[in-house]
């Protein structure tokens, strides 16, 4: 069976896996990534490619997909804007395959995701579909009639950058206020606790190296019936439920799947989102798009991007 090298860099790791065309995982490796320089970048890529080349038989691959953080030139590969980086207009492509003897295909990160939760996961048979990836920021990506949507200037699926709180919301990375970004990620569940703490001056929630403080944390609280937690989980999942509603409103799927680390929460958060979503549902009948968590996890972009290769281009179609 052919084989890809998928790989998932992301703001904190760099991730590349051998991956079989039925989407099989056979081997990882990762690099954490803790200078967002482009050369430090490229370096920890060198490393994981170059792991992943030398377990694999070079004549068994087809070549190697790269999903990487945001806007990419389709045609170069080079990464024309991406603020979780701080990089405009840099080489990626160019640097890449000067240092890698094989065909080089290179998208965004969460519409690489998209294929493989759609091709793999839980997307699998259906026409329409959108997957919410809920991390430190959020990204996404639209199968819409059997097709991932790129759009004009291969910006399509950027979903964590509508407003959905342009007048009260907080400062998302990109500029704007109140982005479903910064609202409903993991950074946003953050900055939910932070916003209602003054609330809950006996809260013990950030009381410890507040600097240090994760979304699980707070999920857990939340969970466990603190307080403190149980407010920001709610305001957190009121602005998820918007931004999801608001995205049934945009191109009606039949499923929405919600992944990244924070989408770890499963059932609790499917549970807080789910009637509001249908409330929120006014054009098309209620309860007709199915919230579901992915099922492929953090594999998804490293299956995806693989995927991209063995296809020639971010495709859900061979040959297309």
């Amino acid at each position: 069976m052919r084989k890809a090298i998928g790989v998932d860099l992301g703001g904190s790791h760099a991730t590349a896996a051998i991956v079989q065309e039925d989407g099989k995982i056979l081997s990882q490796h990762e690099q954490d990534i803790t200078d967002r320089t482009f050369d430090a970048v490229m370096a920890a890529l060198d490393n994981v490619i170059g792991a992943a080349l030398k377990e694999a038989k070079s004549n068994d691959l087809v070549g190697i997909g790269i999903g990487s953080p945001g806007n990419i030139d389709p045609k170069t590969g080079a990464v024309l804007y991406s603020p979780n980086f701080e990089w405009e207009s840099v080489p990626l492509g160019d640097r890449v395959r000067k240092r890698f003897n094989l065909p080089i295909f290179i998208a965004n990160d969460a519409r690489c995701a998209t294929l493989g939760e759609y091709t793999f996961g839980t997307g699998k048979g259906t026409s329409n579909f959108v997957l919410i990836t809920l991390g430190t920021g959020i990204g996404g990506g639209i199968v819409s009639g059997g097709h991932l949507l790129i759009g004009h200037r291969a910006g399509a699926g950027e979903i964590g950058h509508h407003q959905i709180r342009p007048t009260d919301g907080f400062v998302c990375g990109c500029g704007k206020i109140g982005c479903f970004e910064a609202q409903a990620s993991g950074t946003g569940l953050l900055r939910h606790a932070f916003a209602v703490a003054a609330s809950f001056p006996e809260s013990t929630l950030l009381s410890k190296n507040p600097e240090k403080l994760g979304s699980k944390a707070i999920r857990r609280a939340a969970q466990a019936g603190d307080p403190h937690g149980a407010a920001a989980w709610k305001n957190f999942t009121a602005d998820l439920a918007l931004g999801a509603a608001n995205i049934i409103a945009f191109v009606n799927p039949e499923v929405i799947a919600l992944g990244g680390g924070v989408s770890t929460a499963g059932d609790f958060m499917l549970n807080a989102i789910g009637a509001r979503v249908d409330e929120l549902t006014v054009m098309v009948p209620k309860h007709t798009t199915k919230l579901v968590i992915a099922q492929l996890g953090n594999d998804a972009g490293q299956v995806g991007a693989a995927t991209m290769a063995f296809r020639g281009g971010l495709t859900t179609q061979y040959g297309g």
